[in-house]
This record gives C-alpha cells, sequence and structure tokens, in this order.
C-alpha cells in the first residue's frame, strides 16, 4: 500500500556545534570595523552603539520591523520584515515592468570581479564586451540595464551574502524573494539581492558575461547565480513555514509542491571568454 503525508516521519536533522559568540569576540569583531583612529573620537558613542547590537545579536533580532502580513497571506496575523515586504512590492512592479507593451528589455550583466575603479587599476574586457553589446542591443531598440557585479568589490557597502542552501531542506523553505537577509542581528545587511531579483524580474532577455577565473565562475556572479535559486521553484509566501520552521516546510512540500517558475518565458544567454590578456 503507497504510504500517504501522514504516514512519513519528518525528521529535521541538527546538531551543528553553536557559533554563538561570547562578549568580548563579539566585541572584538564590532570594533574591527572601526580601527581607523578618527573613530577615537567618538569611543563613547561608539560603545553605546555596540551595546545595542549586542543586544540585537543576543536576543535574535533578524528583523526588528515587522508588520502583520494581511489578508493576501495564508496566515494574516504573522508578522513579516518590512524589508521584505519592500523587496516583494519591488519585485511586483517590475513585472508590471516586463508585462507592459514597449521595446524588449534587456539585462547585461558584467560577471568579471575586476575594474579600474579599485585595486586592478584597469577596466575588464568583460567590461568593454557589455559595454559593446549594450551599444548595439540600444540601437536594436532595446531597453538596457547594465549590471556591474565588479561594483561588489569597488563600491561602498556593495554587498551579496551566500546562499544558505534553505531549498536543500525543502523547497517551500526558500521564499521568494529570499528571505534569509538582511539579518541585522548578525549584521548582514545592505544585502544587494533585493535590488538585482526586479532587474531580472524586468527583462525580457538576459545576457550574462563573464571570464573564466581558475577554471570557475568569478565569485560574484556565483554568489548572484546562488541567491536566484527561489526564482525557480521560491515559496513567495513566508507565513506558510512560520518563517524559517523546517518542519513546516518539509510537510508543505511533501503534500506537493508546485514549483512555480517565477522567471518563467524570459530569454538567457551565456557568454564567456578567457582572462589571460
Amino acid at each position: 500500500m503507497a504510504k500517504t503525508v501522514d504516514d512519513l516521519e519528518l525528521i529535521v536533522r541538527t546538531g551543528s556545534p553553536s557559533v554563538q559568540l561570547a562578549r568580548d569576540e563579539f566585541r572584538e569583531r564590532f570594533r574591527a570595523q572601526f580601527l581607523d583612529p578618527a573613530f577615537d573620537a567618538v569611543a563613547t558613542e561608539l560603545a553605546a552603539i555596540e551595546e545595542v547590537a549586542w543586544d540585537g545579536y543576543t536576543n535574535h533580532r533578524k528583523a526588528p520591523r515587522t508588520r502583520k502580513a494581511g489578508d493576501e497571506f495564508a496566515d494574516p496575523s504573522y508578522e513579516l520584515s518590512v524589508e521584505w515586504l519592500a523587496a516583494r512590492d519591488a519585485i511586483h512592479a517590475a513585472q508590471q515592468l516586463h508585462e507592459r507593451p514597449g521595446p524588449a528589455r534587456m539585462l547585461v550583466i558584467i560577471g568579471s570581479s575586476r575594474s579600474d575603479q579599485t585595486c586592478p587599476g584597469e577596466v575588464s574586457k568583460t567590461f568593454r564586451l557589455a559595454t559593446e553589446a549594450s551599444d548595439e542591443l540600444r540601437t536594436a531598440g532595446c531597453h538596457v540595464d547594465l549590471l556591474d557585479l565588479s561594483n561588489l568589490a569597488s563600491e561602498y557597502g556593495r554587498r551579496i551574502y551566500p546562499c544558505k542552501g534553505c531549498v536543500s531542506t525543502a523547497m517551500p523553505l526558500c521564499h521568494w524573494p529570499c528571505s534569509c537577509y538582511p539579518n541585522h542581528a548578525l549584521g548582514q545587511t545592505l544585502d544587494w539581492m533585493n535590488e538585482i531579483y526586479p532587474l531580472w524580474v524586468a527583462a525580457h532577455g538576459i545576457a550574462i558575461l563573464t571570464p573564466v577565473y581558475w577554471h570557475q565562475s568569478p565569485s560574484p556572479l556565483k554568489l548572484m547565480l546562488d541567491r536566484l535559486v527561489c526564482a525557480d521553484g521560491g515559496n513567495p509566501d513566508p507565513t506558510t513555514t512560520g518563517g524559517k520552521n523546517p518542519a513546516k516546510a518539509k510537510a508543505l512540500e511533501l503534500a506537493g509542491w508546485d514549483y512555480p517558475r517565477h522567471l518563467s518565458g524570459r530569454v538567457f544567454s551565456v557568454i564567456v571568454h578567457g582572462d589571460t590578456a
């Protein structure tokens, strides 16, 4: 006799060592951001800010600003992060752009880390290729958005955090857009992906131009692509999993998950070149 979902035992495997920091270690890491002697003049203020950060860390305030989800979600009373809701709204607005009649919208992505704005001192071949491709697309009448991932290495506050692999626990635990970040308790803020997701959604076509670094893709490109896993099967309603509740997510997946394709209908291309000269 075939087993039903109710017959299956949901196992959530745990046992990793604790990553909780002691107070002194937290202070050392926090203060490392302010090594510049110019900060000595505001040492008292920094100490006060550190206390607030420590309180947020120890009390796990991942999303310190929330509001009730509302009737469009499965659990209207669930407290959702206002930052996640803003990212979701941006994606919905981008989808409207995607559906609006008009010129084809193309997203051209520079996958190289190299830039003349920081240590390499020279623009990358990828940048030059992407610029030429963008010019050709505009000449053909397309609207072009240019996403330069080298800004991760050259621009203040630009960050893409690594995918945590929630999908390996259960697909519904991977939310669309990603809800793993920001995590204010851990200082994981300013995640660029909340600006990048709408660019992908608005586009009719995406062209990725990239060099090969050590037989692999450059790390900024890999970070972005990993974080796009939620676009292919991701759960648009975090209230159905109680936020990040693995048992609820596993049960939801076993009951039957439809793997929504949030970027279906787009055209994709990848242009790869060597990086030896």
